[in-house]
């Protein structure tokens, strides 16, 4: 079969699809309160004692694999069943409390009708989601979401797209509208993430990752800037905080704070620390989230931060680097 590619024709092609798709999406979202199906189906998934069990063949299959795997990580336990493997033993993973999702865009999908008596007599409660209420899926189901799209965004009208993209979309918002339901909160999602950014920034706490006792420099106002250096120079975090004999935090010095010292005084050897350092530095408690201390740094454009109790009083610091050996940031 001979390819001719016009690239202005494969452009207008392309946005014709993605508003056509947009088109049935758009359907779908006015066609939902028309129903009390689509209010019903979240009202059964958020009270559901065991597990919403995704299942469907084909493309729909591969949509309902995502939508299992949206569900899951958005506070409702779920999983995906594929139909074709549920009739050869896999239904013994459904039991009477759960819920199926059944997908099938024509609702005539042999693989699913077959399990439905099963289904039944097991007590499991069937949501179907197909482009047609008078298949037989939709029949047998106790609820029904229409999916229905006037055709496919396929110039054949043959490969599934916007039937595709619907049904997607459809499911997706059933997840996002069971997570507002069950007061779906950032942390929630990220405990279910731990491994991506967001679970870093959501659950590391500047105390999982702040530097303390002995790596921490310290001195206090009357050290001489010599010994002050040594400090710095001992700990390698490029400062050391001022502390009183309560060690509470009275002040910083870092080793730009040294450049910009000794060119303006030359011989420091007399300097006490308390006479040149800054004082009301920046600070964070232990409990306070990484990634607040992330967004510090970069407001106030430097590279440490002291870490303080209640009273003020020095209990660790963190460098820049410790964040983003965190991955952090």
């Amino acid at each position: 079969m001979p390819t001719i590619f016009n690239a202005e024709a494969a452009v207008c092609l392309g946005r014709d699809v993605l508003l056509h798709e947009a088109d049935a999406v758009r359907r779908a979202a006015d066609r939902i309160a028309e129903t009390p199906d689509f209010a019903e189906a979240v009202r059964l998934i958020i009270g559901c004692k065991g597990r919403l069990v995704v299942s469907g063949v084909g493309k729909s299959g591969h949509i309902g694999r995502k939508l299992a795997a949206t569900f899951a990580s958005t506070g409702t336990p779920a999983f995906f069943v594929h139909a074709a493997e549920a009739a050869h033993g896999d239904l013994g993973m459904i039991t009477k409390d759960d819920i199926v999702l059944g997908i099938s865009y024509s609702g005539e999908t042999n693989e699913l009708l077959m399990i439905v008596p099963t289904l039944k007599r097991e007590g499991a409660t069937l949501i179907a989601m197909t482009g047609n209420p008078e298949s037989s899926l939709a029949k047998h189901a106790d609820l029904h979401i229409n999916c229905h799209v006037e055709r496919e965004a396929c110039p054949l009208n043959l490969a599934p797209t916007s039937s595709t993209t619907c049904t997607l979309a459809l499911g997706d918002a059933l997840a996002v509208a069971c997570l507002s339901a069950k007061g779906f909160r950032k942390e929630d999602f990220a405990r279910s993430h731990p491994g991506g950014a967001l679970g870093r920034r959501l659950l590391i706490h500047v105390e999982d990752v702040m530097r303390c006792g002995e790596a921490v420099p310290s001195v206090t106002p009357e050290t001489l800037m010599l010994e002050a250096v040594r400090e710095i120079t001992r700990k390698h975090i490029g400062m050391t905080a001022v502390v009183d004999h309560e060690r509470k935090v009275v002040g910083i010095f870092t080793e730009g704070d040294l450049r910009r010292l000794i060119e303006r005084v030359g011989d420091i050897r007399n300097v006490k620390i308390g006479d040149v350092m800054t004082r009301s530095p920046h600070t964070i408690g232990a409990n306070e989230l990484a990634a607040a201390a992330a967004k510090q740094l970069e407001q106030f454009q430097c590279n440490q931060l002291l870490v303080t109790d209640a009273e003020g009083r020095l209990i660790g610091a963190l460098h820049m680097h410790d964040l983003m050996e965190a991955k952090v940031i």
